[in-house]
């Protein structure tokens, strides 16, 4: 926590530096009210950097099967919507607030605590439609070119307080100091218009998608009934995107307009992942068992069910596992997502041998799948596999480079292996997906006194350097 602290202090101080040094870093200016701060390509740069940073200070949560599933929600809607730069990198928080949140550059970041607060997948795709129109709106550019009327400020000081948010998983940084506390709100939150031109280009999206457009004015309705009369603090959603009455009229006027849903996605699937976060979230692996166990004797759903199948799981009780897993119906069990499970399942329970031609028998219907491929490298690990695991987790950084967590795993893989520079070379792309420039620099002057090394090793290490200097130079100019 001190060290998030430092970070957001040295943001700010860098944005009020920003005063003087303008011309310096040659930043970009506006030259009209319609007209972006910067380009799409250097809000591109801008992004993946500060992603960097993100994926430093706040978890991750390691879950490639609800990954995949909020990956595919949100290309599901990206064709719909105005993004005119489409290269998009979602992340997903291990972080149990309400929030969620776009960064120039293509950056849609959801808290798991968001889709638990969701009551259907309208809902969550209304949220993430309005972060989509935050980014084809240029809101962030627009906000930035308001600040530079009164008091020039770089896009960083902007973004410090989405990593507050986005790295507070315990409520620990809600007390910050007042002046602090309030030149990140007063940076990060949206005008009023800039929400209507959200909700509007949100819902107009929802509905091409399918979705019903009323669930965005529902969805905020129904977050402000919740919070408006309990003296603790709201979720940040609503500190960043304020909601008012007049507004969620508004925008449930223009969702009446808008067609009716048609092609209705299926909402079991959103169903089975909010039972895994809720399984993930729960205080103990006991906690969510007996809450499972009440929930499935109360009614014995799909994703009553199968949150009991992930409790069980979690807390150990392999054989009871077991018992729901053989009395699950055709219509679960021929899900993906409990397809998968059965992997999970399988390796938790210490049979890495099963979980493997599980996986390989799966990947045989759904090839190339991400999701199946990372827990294929799980099982081929615990089956002691390490060779294939490897390869595995190769192709998966390869396909999938800004992957912190395959560059991971596969480090300790290959030192599994006693793959020396290889583990140097994955720890390298690791420190420099995670903005740790200096470990980065350290690995390769380790590498460099391997012994052996070839001319080509000793190329990739030279790049891999250069990348390390170039990048940490760009982020200062940017930060």
């Amino acid at each position: 926590m001190r060290q998030l602290r430092h970070l957001l202090t040295c943001i700010l101080l860098w944005s009020c530096a920003s005063q003087v040094q303008a011309d310096e870093f040659n930043l970009p200016r506006l030259g009209d009210s319609t007209s972006a701060t910067i380009s799409l390509q250097e809000e591109y740069r801008l992004g993946r950097n500060w992603s960097r940073i993100l994926r430093s200070q706040a978890p991750m949560l390691q879950d490639p099967i609800s990954y995949q599933y909020l990956e595919d929600l949100v290309w599901h809607l990206l064709p719909q919507s105005q993004v005119q730069d489409r290269r998009i990198s979602v992340f997903l928080l291990d972080n149990p607030t309400l929030n969620a949140f776009a960064v120039p550059g293509g950056i849609i970041g959801v808290h798991g605590g968001l889709i638990l607060a969701t009551e259907t997948e309208g809902e969550l795709a209304s949220v993430l439609a309005h972060e989509l129109a935050h980014l084809s709106q240029r809101h962030y550019a627009q906000r930035l070119e308001e600040e530079r009327k009164n008091r020039p400020l770089m896009l960083a000081g902007m973004l410090a307080g989405i990593l507050v948010a986005a790295a507070d998983t315990d409520g620990g940084m809600a007390v910050m100091s007042s002046t602090m506390g309030a030149s990140m709100s007063q940076q990060l939150a949206f005008s009023r218009r800039n929400e209507q031109e959200a909700d509007r280009a949100g819902m107009q999206t929802l509905a091409a998608a399918g979705f019903d457009p009323e669930a965005m004015p529902n969805m905020f309705g129904r977050l402000q009934r919740n919070y408006r009369f309990f003296g603790q603090k709201p979720p940040e959603f609503l500190l960043t995107h304020p909601v008012t009455e007049s507004r969620i009229a508004d925008s449930l006027n223009r969702a009446q307009q808008l067609p009716k849903p048609r092609n209705r996605r299926s909402a079991l699937e959103f169903e089975l992942i909010k039972s895994r976060l809720q399984v993930h979230f729960s205080e103990t692996s006991q906690a969510a068992v007996e809450r499972f166990e009440a929930a499935h004797k109360q009614a014995a759903t799909a994703a009553n069910t199968y949150g009991l199948l992930l409790a069980y799981v979690a807390n150990g009780q392999h054989a009871q596992a077991e018992t729901v897993w053989q009395a699950l119906p055709s219509s679960l069990t021929s899900q993906p997502i409990v397809q998968m499970t059965r992997i999970e399942q399988l390796i938790e329970a210490r049979k890495p041998e099963a979980a493997t031609q599980q996986a390989c028998e799966l990947l045989a219907l759904y090839p190339g799948s991400r999701p199946l491929k990372a827990l294929q490298a799980h099982a081929a690990q615990a089956a002691g596999h390490y060779q294939e695991a490897k390869r595995i987790y190769e192709e998966l950084a390869r396909d999938y480079p800004s992957d912190a967590q395959y560059w991971f795993q596969l480090a300790e893989v290959r030192g599994l292996l006693q793959d020396r520079i290889g583990v140097h070379e994955a720890r390298i792309e690791y420190f420099l997906l995670t903005a740790q420039f200096d470990l980065a620099l350290r690995q390769v002057e380790f590498a460099y006194r391997e012994k052996g090394l070839t001319d080509a090793e000793k190329a990739r290490l030279a790049q891999q350097e250069r990348e390390a200097k170039a990048i940490r130079q760009e982020m200062k100019e940017q930060f």
